[in-house]
């Protein structure tokens, strides 16, 4: 039980390697090795950033983790937009809503169930207290909060380039709030983050092949 409890928890790279070494002849030793040496790196920075003391940081970063569940800071940035940017800011807004909620449905119907990570563990960490945001029940792989920011701000970018810049920093921010607070490894929020703009770009061509009303 204790050598279980002992053993470090697979990443992204360790689940790959796991599963190509799993299929002979699928794919040279070397990928097997370079997959495990990424699985090292990811655990390597996770630990990097929770034992780096940063109390300043602390209290702020868990609050904007905080404020992205369920996308809520996204649906009120979402709603503002829409107020305040006219015809353009309603078609954003809109897109932006479907994007997160056709992410949310991929990552955490489709992608989560694909291979059952667990989450990290903060205690082994030594995290700090001041960090703890609410431990999801889901599993780790990929980041929805990652996904979801980074589908959002594809589609406000695309229809609001004032806001282009600022809002991918945000969504940065955001993903990088996942590993802070303890509850994702980083390369959960990088494929989260890939996933998200990715599926924001699909919506976003969706969109524009409906026709749309003159004015």
């Amino acid at each position: 039980m204790t050598g279980e409890a002992d053993k470090p928890r697979e990443t992204v790279g360790d689940a790959l390697a796991r599963q190509v070494e799993s299929r002979p002849g699928l794919a040279s030793p070397w990928v097997v090795e370079a997959l495990q040496e990424l699985g090292a790196v990811d655990r390597a920075v996770y630990q990097a950033v929770a034992r780096t003391p940063t109390a300043a940081l602390d209290g702020p970063v868990r609050w904007l983790s905080d404020a992205a569940n369920h996308s809520r800071l996204w649906l009120g940035i979402a709603a503002a937009i829409a107020l305040l940017g006219g015809r353009r800011g309603r078609r954003a807004a809109l897109e932006g809503v479907v994007s997160i909620g056709v992410t949310s449905a991929t990552v955490n119907l489709g992608l989560k169930s694909l291979h059952q990570r667990q989450r990290p563990d903060r205690v082994e960490a030594e995290l700090s207290q001041a960090r703890l945001a609410r431990m999801p029940n889901s599993t780790s792989f990929p980041s929805g909060h990652a996904a979801s920011a980074f589908a959002f701000a594809y589609a406000v970018g695309r229809h609001v380039p004032g806001l282009a810049v600022p809002i991918r920093l945000l969504a940065g921010m955001v993903a990088y709030s996942r590993v802070h607070t303890g509850v994702h490894y980083p390369g959960d929020v990088l494929i989260g983050s890939i996933t998200g703009a990715g599926t924001g770009a699909m919506v976003a061509a969706a969109f524009d092949r409906l026709p749309r009303a003159r004015p």
